[in-house]
């Protein structure tokens, strides 16, 4: 039988390692077994963090990411982690993806291609569904509005032009990006999808007799 937290040395509990050292002290199942808080009669609360920690195929020590992806289910299967503690998990999950957002997209101007991908990849590519957004910039490339369009499959998502159009009419956008995302990883440029997509960027070429010029989708 492991020993209880309680019985561990004071330096090597979780919360006071955290108050004495700081977080950047404590391990990942440490930080981890902070936020499950107990174990059980058989296990401290670090070993179940481990546990967690081991649904990962990738065996980085300091690859976080698959934390994204894991569900209510893929936790509660661990001995020891019930739904709250699913639940907790993913909170923190959720507070760490929007944490990596800007604060503040008032301000951000687009001069490549590259600065859309800075500016959504950490919102998008742990995404499991196809995401369609549109970036709506004013004359100078600044950003005024980012919005969903669509939200569909591991491989489609469907966009009609008039849901582009809409706000960037009711904004007087002067240019408009779209993105969406790949979750399958695979590109499909002749796909029926693809041609939906290039449909809805020559209609919105036509909004050019309302003011607005489209940017090429990213």
């Amino acid at each position: 039988m492991s020993l209880k937290m309680k019985e561990l040395p004071t330096s090597e509990r979780p919360y006071e390692k955290l108050e004495i050292y700081g977080a950047k002290k404590l391990s990942n199942s440490e930080l981890l077994a902070i936020i499950i808080k107990t174990g059980t009669k058989e296990e401290t609360a670090v070993t179940l963090a481990q546990k967690v920690l081991n649904l990962s195929t990738d065996k980085s020590e300091n690859n976080l990411n698959f934390l994204q992806n894991v569900t209510i289910e893929d936790l509660s299967k661990i001995k020891g982690i019930g739904k709250v503690k699913a639940i907790q998990i993913l909170a923190v999950c959720e507070i760490a993806k929007r944490m990596s957002l800007p604060l503040d997209i008032s301000n951000i101007r687009i001069k490549s291609s590259q600065d859309v991908v800075n500016l959504l990849k950490d919102e998008l590519i742990y995404e499991k569904r196809e995401i369609v957004k549109a970036i709506l910039l004013n004359c100078r490339n600044t950003i005024q509005k980012i919005i969903d369009l669509s939200y569909g499959g591991t491989n489609f998502a469907i966009l009609e032009p008039k849901d582009v159009l809409h706000e960037a009419i009711k904004i007087n956008a002067q240019n408009i990006i779209i993105v969406h995302n790949h979750p399958s990883r695979k590109s499909y440029a002749k796909s029926r999808r693809y041609k939906n997509y290039k449909e809805t960027y020559r209609m919105c070429k036509n909004a050019r007799s309302r003011g607005s010029r489209p940017y090429s989708g990213c």
